[in-house]
């Protein structure tokens, strides 16, 4: 496929709008259902991004849920306490514990609910059954993997009425080192972000303790990793194998990192018992409970009381 048209650009009267490759070459994907826009497309290719840098610094399945061209978070596939799964909504799950890159997705859309809300969804590795369950329940716009497996792709084009966005990725897909783009009608070009973000980059350590836990390691290029693709000024908190509170696009760092905080204080009060049992009646939806959970835990509880 050599371009794809899409249904207009950043708003509808934004016409004409396509995806092409300036050099006349394939484009590196394929559209396996649904229709992306140009916003989804925004945010497909910079999660993609994240995930991939992500699982070749770790070495371990990723996950990221992208909203507006920046992360809610990011996580990879390590094991989920009881608490945490139940406080996102994925303890019901059927093999949730053997499927890594479900454990990664269920942690990735679980941190922070409410901005996720009506997603793009990006995965480092190939999307199987038990995350295509997870995925199917949830508001999503679409997603981006290297590949499906029969049966997930069946799950996920079942989602929106038959028109959830499927987009795979060639994984081997580099782009050209030199980037442009236009504002106003003049170009602008410089050198692609290929920064190297892994270990080795944790070397020099400035403290009087020298002593930094491989959790801590992890942990950090998580955050740093996150942050290359959150819209500055940003901030990333990240804890257990997930970013768990990002702060994006503030013209203030002070108010960035009060958001930030916030967003991981929020993640820290839904594993608290109390959250945790919550008497919802079944009747109430995911998206219901979610906004309730936000303001039980936030400070607007008591502005609702009074």
């Amino acid at each position: 496929m050599k371009e794809f048209e899409l249904k207009y650009g950043c708003n509808p009267n934004q016409k004409p709008a396509k995806i092409f490759m300036a050099d006349g070459s394939d484009l590196p994907i394929e559209i396996l259902n649904g229709k992306p826009g140009y916003i989804n497309f925004l945010d497909a290719f910079n999660s993609w991004q994240l995930v991939k840098e992500l699982k070749e610094a770790l070495g371990m399945p990723a996950a990221t849920s992208f909203k507006h061209v920046s992360p809610t978070s990011a996580a990879v596939g390590v094991p989920m306490s009881a608490e945490l799964k139940k406080a996102c909504f994925v303890d019901d799950i059927e093999g949730l514990d053997d499927s890594p890159i479900a454990l990664a997705y269920a942690r990735a859309r679980g941190t922070d609910r409410m901005c996720s809300f009506g997603d793009w969804v990006a995965l480092s590795d190939v999307c199987d059954e038990v995350t295509a369950r997870l995925l199917k329940r949830e508001v999503s716009d679409g997603i981006i993997a290297p590949g499906y497996t029969p049966e997930a792709l069946e799950i996920l084009k079942s989602k929106r009425k038959g028109s959830y966005n499927i987009v795979k990725i060639d994984p081997n897909y580099v782009p050209e080192k030199q980037e442009r783009k236009q504002v106003y009608g003049i170009t602008f070009e410089q050198g692609r972000n290929d920064f190297k973000i892994d270990e080795e980059l944790l070397n020099n350590i400035v403290t009087e303790n020298k002593e930094l836990p491989d959790a801590a390691k992890r942990d950090l290029i998580i955050a740093l990793i996150t942050l290359k693709y959150t819209q500055s000024n940003s901030v990333c908190f990240a804890k257990d194998g997930q970013a768990i509170g990002v702060g994006a696009g503030q013209q203030s760092r002070i108010h960035c990192t009060r958001l930030a905080g916030s967003k991981a204080d929020v993640w820290h009060l839904r594993q608290h018992e109390k959250v945790l049992n919550l008497p919802f009646l079944p009747t109430v939806g995911r998206p219901d409970r979610d906004n309730t959970i936000d303001v039980y835990i936030s400070d607007d509880y008591e502005d609702v009381l009074a």
